[in-house]
C-alpha cells in the first residue's frame, strides 16, 4: 500500500504543484508552497491518479499490491518482514532525517546565543517538536514526498516539512537554523545508521535469539541420544545428536557477541567534514566536541576525520558479521537436511499439504532449503554493501546513496531464513530408531576405542592390528569386534571387560550439553 501510495502522491504533487506559480529560491520555500503541496494530497485527487495508473502499479489492496510486488520482500514473504519497514523503508528514511534535523536544531539552542531566551524557545516547545518525529506518520510522509516533488530533493524536503510545523509552534523566526551549516550527508549519515542498530536491536537480534534458544532446547532435548558420526562423508567416531547440534549454537552465540560489540559510527561536519561552514559562522564553538556530544546521545560513535560521507567501516563490519551468522545457518540447514534424508528426523505432517505435484508421498524438508536459499540472497548483497561502502571517489561521490537504500534487503531475507529454519526446526521428530540402527550396521566405528586403550596398555602395534581387522569387504559385525578382543594375549581380564563394554552406543565421549545447561 505505501509504494503505491508514495508513487501516487508524486505523480499527484506534480500536477499540482504545477498549477501553481511556484519559485523557490534561497532556499526557502514561497507562501503557496505548502498549500499547493497539502492539495496533492487531497482525497479526491488521489482517487484521480489512482484510477490513471497503469495496469501493472493500480493496486486496490494489499493482497493485491503483494502480488504485483517486484521482489519477494515486499510480495510473497511481505508479512514475514513486515517489522523492517519501520528501519529500512522510504517512509522510516524520512522519519529518522526528521529526527535528525530536530535534535541537531536542539542542540544549537543549548549553543547558539541566537537561539537562547528567544520567543517560541522553550522545553515546552522543545518538546512538541520532538513530538513531530514522535508521531510521524504515513500521512505525513506523504507530505514530505510531496514536496520533494517540487525541490527534487529527498533531505531539502525534509528541511520545508519541519518549517512548515516551526511556523505552526510560533518558532517561524527560527527556521533558518534548521539544517544550518549542514550538507545533505549529515543528515543521512546519522539517519541510516540509527536506522540499521534499531533494526538489529529491535528485529533482528530478537528473531536470532530466538532460533538460538530453539537450537539449545533441542540441543538438550537430544543429547542423550547417540548417533553415528560421518567425516569425508563415511562412518565415524559415534556423536550425540545434542552435541552436534550445540556446534551451531556455540558458533552463533559467538557472531552474536561480536554484533553487539560493533559500535556504528556516523558523519556530521559539514560539506566536506571539516566543520567550514559552522566554523566561519560562529569560530569560538568547539564544534568537533559539539557535534560528538549530539551523535554520542543519539547512541552512535562519530569519527573526527571524514569527507563529504561516513566511510561506512563500521556497516562493512555489520555486513560481513551477518554475513558470517547466515554462513553458520547455512551449514546448520544443509546438516538438518541431511539428517532428514538420513531418516535420523521424521517431519510432522499437516493433513492439507502437498509435497510434490507428482508424487503423493513426498515430505521435504523445504523449510531448510527456503532458509539456505535466503541465506545466500542476503549473504551475496551483504558482500556488495561491505566491499562497495567503503570506497568512494575523492571527498565523495553518490553511489554509495543508491546501494545503501538495499541495506534492508539483506535483512529482510536473513530475517526470512532465520524464521524459516525455525519453523523447520519445530516439524524435526527424532527418530531414534534409524539413528540405532546406523549404529548398529558400523561396529567397525569402535577400532579406535579399542585401539586406544590398547594403546594406553603398551600392546603391540595396536593400530596395525585393528586396521587389518576393519578394512575389509562387507564391514565388520559385533560378533567380529567380540571375537578379536576375546582372541588379545596378554591383557588383564579388566582390560578386557573394559573392551568388551564398548559400543557404538557408548562410544561417544563425554555429554557436553548437559554442562552447558549449568553456564
Amino acid at each position: 500500500m505505501l509504494p503505491r501510495l508514495l508513487s501516487t502522491t508524486r505523480r499527484l504533487s506534480t500536477r499540482a504543484l504545477a498549477a501553481a506559480p511556484l519559485k523557490v529560491a534561497n532556499g526557502a520555500p514561497p507562501s503557496n508552497f505548502f498549500a499547493a503541496a497539502a492539495m496533492a494530497l487531497t482525497a479526491a485527487a488521489a482517487a484521480t491518479a489512482i484510477a490513471e495508473t497503469t495496469s501493472v502499479t493500480k493496486c486496490d489492496s494489499m493482497e493485491d499490491f503483494r502480488l504485483k510486488a517486484l521482489t519477494p520482500l515486499d510480495g510473497r514473504y511481505g508479512s514475514r518482514v513486515a517489522d523492517l519497514g519501520d528501519y529500512f523503508s522510504e517512509y522510516a528514511l524520512i522519519k529518522y532525517r526528521v529526527m535528525v534535523e530536530v535534535e541537531y536544531f536542539i542542540e544549537l539552542c543549548s549553543l547558539l546565543p541566537q537561539l537562547q531566551g528567544k520567543a517560541g524557545i522553550d522545553a515546552a516547545n522543545l518538546e512538541s517538536l520532538r513530538d513531530v518525529y514522535r508521531n510521524f506518520n504515513t500521512k505525513d510522509a506523504l507530505e514530505v514526498k510531496a514536496i520533494e516533488a517540487v525541490t527534487n530533493h529527498d533531505v531539502k524536503a525534509v528541511e520545508y516539512f519541519l518549517k512548515k510545523h516551526f511556523d505552526a509552534l510560533g518558532m517561524g523566526e527560527h527556521k533558518e537554523f534548521i539544517h544550518f551549516a549542514l550538507t545533505s550527508q549529515d543528515v543521512n549519515n546519522v539517519a541510516q545508521p540509527l536506522m540499521m542498530k534499531d533494526a538489529i536491536t529491535n528485529v533482528y537480534l530478537p528473531a536470532i535469539k530466538k532460533l538460538t534458544a530453539e537450537l539449545k532446547a533441542a540441543a538438550l532435548q537430544w543429547d542423550s541420544q547417540p548417533m553415528l558420526a560421518r567425516t569425508h562423508g563415511q562412518p565415524a567416531t559415534p556423536t550425540r545428536m545434542g552435541k552436534e547440534i550445540m556446534v551451531f549454537v556455540e558458533r552463533l552465540e559467538a557472531q552474536v557477541a561480536v554484533l553487539e560489540g560493533i559500535s556504528l559510527g556516523c558523519k556530521m561536519g559539514g560539506a566536506t567534514g571539516n566543520c567550514a561552514a559552522h566554523s566561519v559562522a560562529f569560530p569560538d564553538i568547539d564544534w568537533e566536541e559539539k557535534l560528538t556530544k549530539l551523535t554520542g546521545r543519539l547512541g552512535l560513535v562519530r569519527p573526527k576525520y571524514t569527507t563529504q560521507i561516513a566511510h561506512y567501516d563500521d556497516v562493512a563490519e555489520v555486513c560481513d558479521c551477518l554475513s558470517r551468522v547466515n554462513t553458520v545457518l547455512i551449514d546448520l540447514c544443509r546438516d538438518m537436511w541431511q539428517y532428514v534424508a538420513l531418516g535420523y528426523f521424521t517431519q510432522t505432517i499437516k493433513k492439507n499439504e502437498v509435497g510434490s505435484s507428482a508424487m503423493p508421498h513426498k515430505v521435504n524438508p523445504i523449510d531448510f532449503e527456503n532458509g539456505e536459499g535466503n541465506f545466500g540472497v542476503a549473504n551475496a548483497l551483504f558482500g556488495h554493501l561491505s566491499a562497495k561502502l567503503p570506497i568512494s571517489r575523492l571527498q565523495r561521490d553518490l553511489t554509495d546513496s543508491t546501494v545503501l537504500r538495499n541495506a534492508g534487503v539483506p535483512f529482510g531475507h536473513s530475517l526470512i531464513g532465520i524464521k524459516s529454519t525455525s519453523r523447520g526446526l519445530g516439524k524435526m521428530n527424532l527418530n531414534a530408531k534409524a539413528l540405532n540402527k546406523d549404529l548398529d550396521a558400523n561396529w567397525a566405528v569402535v577400532a579406535e576405542a579399542v585401539q586406544t586403550v590398547l594403546r594406553r596398555e603398551a600392546y603391540p602395534q595396536p593400530y596395525e592390528a585393528l586396521k587389518e581387522l576393519t578394512r575389509v569387504p562387507g564391514g565388520i559385525t559385533e560378533s567380529a569386534i567380540r571375537d578379536f578382543v576375546l582372541g588379545l594375549k596378554g591383557i588383564s581380564p579388566s582390560v578386557r571387560a573394559e573392551l568388551l563394554a564398548i559400543s557404538p552406543h557408548n562410544f561417544t565421549g563425554k555429554a557436553f550439553v548437559k554442562d552447558h545447561r549449568t553456564k
